[in-house]
């Protein structure tokens, strides 16, 4: 697998610092998977911590601080948001393994719904901010002009697309904030499916997408 397009060193800091929303963790997670590159950058990141925590002067826990702290350890963890910087480089099927074992079946199987012509989605219903879903665009469909109200991430689990930032094929991930106007476009002749990742809503910037907005739920 050829991957052209890596997350932010913001990104994948945040992800070790484990402050990534569910939906997020899942997709860098899903691109860690493939992408040798940025498991690299993680373990640099995490290696990062470990030397800062170092440099932290030590301080005098108060009455119950023990007990206190014991009693988090045994609250249950978010799995999908506690950073994992190794995982195999290759994939088995179509979709990476974090993303096989929260859907349980193969991705033809799953319940897309229609959006709109040529469009349709899986909404993962993760808990946090924004949303996390799947879409699945036909060959010539673009979505709607959009930028972001706040930060989206997207990973190619097949097919590709173009757009104001370059190509986009499968393992590619998209790191966009809300400075960035896009309209991507499935450049070739099947299916485009990505996993997709927001921490607030898009906001269309055409009249047609203003308009179906509402209706779609993006």
């Amino acid at each position: 697998m050829n991957i052209s397009h890596h997350f932010d060193d913001a990104t994948l800091m945040a992800y070790s610092a484990g402050s990534l929303p569910q939906g997020m963790a899942l997709l860098v997670a899903c691109h860690l998977h493939w992408c040798e590159h940025c498991r690299e950058r993680v373990d640099a990141t995490n290696a990062v911590g470990g030397v800062l925590l170092d440099d932290i002067e030590p301080v005098s826990l108060g009455e119950g601080a023990l007990n206190d702290l014991l009693a988090r350890l045994d609250e249950p963890e978010q799995e999908l948001a506690k950073p994992v910087s190794r995982q195999p480089a290759s994939a088995a099927g179509q979709l990476p393994a974090p993303l096989a074992d929260l859907v349980g079946c193969d991705i033809d199987e799953l319940p897309w719904k229609r959006l709109g012509y040529g469009v349709r989605q899986v909404d993962l219903d993760l808990d946090g901010p924004g949303a996390t879903r799947l879409l699945r665009i036909s060959p010539g469909v673009s979505v709607p002009h959009h930028t972001h109200t706040g930060n989206e991430l997207t990973l190619i689990l097949s097919g590709s697309y173009n757009d104001e930032v370059g190509r986009f094929c499968r393992g590619d991930v998209a790191d966009l904030d809300g400075e960035m106007e896009h309209q991507p476009l499935v450049d070739t002749d099947e299916d485009c499916i990505c996993l997709i990742a927001t921490d607030a809503p898009l906001k269309f910037t055409g009249l047609f997408g203003r308009l179906v907005q509402p209706f779609i739920g993006l």
